[in-house]
């Protein structure tokens, strides 16, 4: 039996809010009888889904939700998108129904997941699109912004956004110009409109 490096367990589940996945545990060195027995009742760590676990007494986070829900699509290039997104980033007030993820086309044959909302890209997402927020990779703030002005967040709540965006420096006018380009003229409209508002 290979000797467990909970050391090595317990800094990757620190930087994922107290979450692991049973492929993290066994490239810790766990075999899956440890994994099991560690997740009884009063044992060191919670089964909290299929192959999902969290450290049982590690400090609870607003964010657990979302890094539950994204950890076992992480494989998948999976990254927190949309109103989750802006939930990470502490923009606006939205509090979206479900977790937002966005997964590359090739992986849309993931099966739902309950209180999972999965969006497929055509194209996938560029390093420049993604940041770590946290130890869950997201959208970045623009990103984040366009992909809700085009897929029916509030304008309202997007405006609000785009303003709480650029005075936290999380973003430039020029970023989010640049993030609706090739978006819809509704939605090009809404974020040009907002952003000079904003800057007024």
């Amino acid at each position: 039996m290979h000797d467990v490096d909970h050391d090595r367990l317990y800094d990757v589940a620190e930087s994922q809010a107290g979450y692991f996945t049973a492929g993290q545990a066994i490239e810790a060195g766990m075999d899956r009888s440890t994994l099991r027995h560690h997740a009884r009742p009063g044992g060191r760590y919670e089964r909290v889904g299929r192959g999902i676990y969290r450290l049982r007494h590690f400090p609870t986070s607003p964010l657990e939700h979302v890094v539950a829900a994204w950890l076992p699509l992480r494989p998948a290039h999976a990254v927190v998108s949309h109103e989750s997104a802006l939930e990470l980033y502490d923009l606006a007030d939205v509090i979206p129904d479900a977790v937002h993820v966005s997964l590359p086309r090739s992986q849309r044959g993931q099966r739902p997941r309950a209180g999972v909302r999965l969006h497929t890209l055509a194209r996938p997402l560029e390093a420049g699109e993604i940041r770590d927020v946290a130890g869950i990779a997201a959208t970045t703030p623009e990103r984040t912004i366009v992909d809700c002005a085009e897929t029916g967040t509030q304008p309202e709540q997007v405006e609000l956004a785009i303003r709480q965006a650029l005075q936290r420096s999380l973003t430039t006018p020029r970023r989010l110009t640049d993030a609706a380009a090739a978006r819809s003229s509704r939605t090009r409209e809404l974020i040009q409109t907002a952003t000079t508002e904003a800057q007024a």
